[in-house]
């Protein structure tokens, strides 16, 4: 059984090798060989084991071997929908962000010449 990773601090290779580890499991746990769930993905079976053994797969590649082990709805829940945050809806007056901004520096943040100082 392998042990759950922290994601937050893991390498992308380590995390990469853990998610193909998990997808090995579960292509077991449905009993699909390798060469099957190609066929069905529209991989080469070279590629299930390149994503089993976490050596660099393409998202393309995630996708279609999702979609043939039935999990790709688990994609859903990969990033977190940003219109769902009723705190930033109120303050942008129901409007969604179309782009981002940065901070404006206050009047005390903003520079000046040493001789406008009063010096």
């Amino acid at each position: 059984m392998a042990q759950n990773i922290d994601y937050t601090v893991a390498s992308p290779e380590a995390i990469e090798s853990e998610l193909g580890q998990k997808l090995e499991r579960l292509r077991l746990s449905k009993n699909i060989n390798q060469t099957m769930l190609a066929k069905e993905a529209g991989v080469s079976r070279r590629t299930i084991t390149r994503v089993e053994n976490g050596e660099g797969i393409s998202l393309d590649t995630l996708i279609r071997v999702m979609r043939a082990l039935g999990v790709i709805d688990g994609l859903a829940t990969l990033l977190p929908d940003p219109t769902t945050r009723p705190v930033e809806r109120i303050k942008l007056g129901g409007h969604e962000r179309k782009r981002a901004r940065t901070k404006k520096t206050s009047d005390a943040d903003a520079w000046t010449w040493e001789s406008e100082s009063g010096e």
